[in-house]
């Protein structure tokens, strides 16, 4: 079979179908998110499960999530983490909040969630740490910045997720002038030479195209 974005994309909801299952209220959250005009740069569902494994299998019980949007993967994080677990998230846009808000309480997970709006820069350092997972989905030029403050408000241990690295593979290119492949290559620079981070990355193709995602420990 030819290699397209067309087959990556159904190999990504065969992938979805078979492991991941349809869900009503995480369905619900996105028909929300795009009935209110946000754009559709939520994580694919086969990522909300790596979410949800990755939280279950380190034990988190606080999960700081960096980009909330629609609130599509904070749900799948509030639910890994259970009933006496707690989600701050982050979000720039009051708008985008609401929707989030709204998504949370209806999946019944709004008491384990606190959305918190403003800047990632101006949050995060209003923060309590001893935050077991980090998820970071929000504007790429920020990455170190937000890495920074994942190794603050961390511990050893902690499992930091960095999304969105593949940039449809540009992040080779030394010369490039988007902010967005710059501040992917210096979050992974940053990644691969703070002694505060162990990491390791791994490219994808799938619903979201040519992309991939950062998995990092803080030592």
């Amino acid at each position: 079979m030819e290699s397209t974005p067309q087959t990556w994309s159904d190999a990504d909801v065969y992938l979805a179908d078979t492991l991941v299952g349809h869900d009503d209220a995480l369905e619900a959250a996105l028909a929300a998110q795009r009935a209110a005009g946000l754009p559709e740069i939520e994580v694919a569902p086969v990522g909300g499960k790596l979410l949800d494994l990755l939280a279950r299998i380190s034990g988190a019980r606080r999960v700081l999530e960096i980009g909330t949007l629609g609130g599509y993967s904070t749900i799948w994080l509030a639910r890994a983490v259970g009933p006496e677990g707690r989600v701050v998230t982050v979000e720039a846009e009051a708008a985008n909040a609401a929707v989030a808000r709204a998504s949370i309480d209806a999946a019944g997970v709004g008491e384990q969630v606190d959305i918190r709006i403003g800047r990632g820069a101006d949050v995060l350092p209003t923060l309590v740490g001893g935050f077991d997972l980090v998820f970071i989905d929000a504007d790429k030029e920020s990455n170190t910045i937000y890495l920074d403050w994942a190794a603050k408000l961390g511990h050893p241990g902690t499992v930091i997720v960095l999304d969105n690295i593949g940039r449809e593979g540009e992040i080779v290119r030394a010369d490039s002038t988007d902010p967005k492949v710059i501040g992917t290559r210096d979050g992974l620079r940053m990644l691969g030479t703070d002694p505060r981070f162990d990491a390791t990355a791994l490219q994808t193709v799938g619903i979201k195209g040519w992309d991939g995602v950062a998995i990092a420990l803080v030592v």
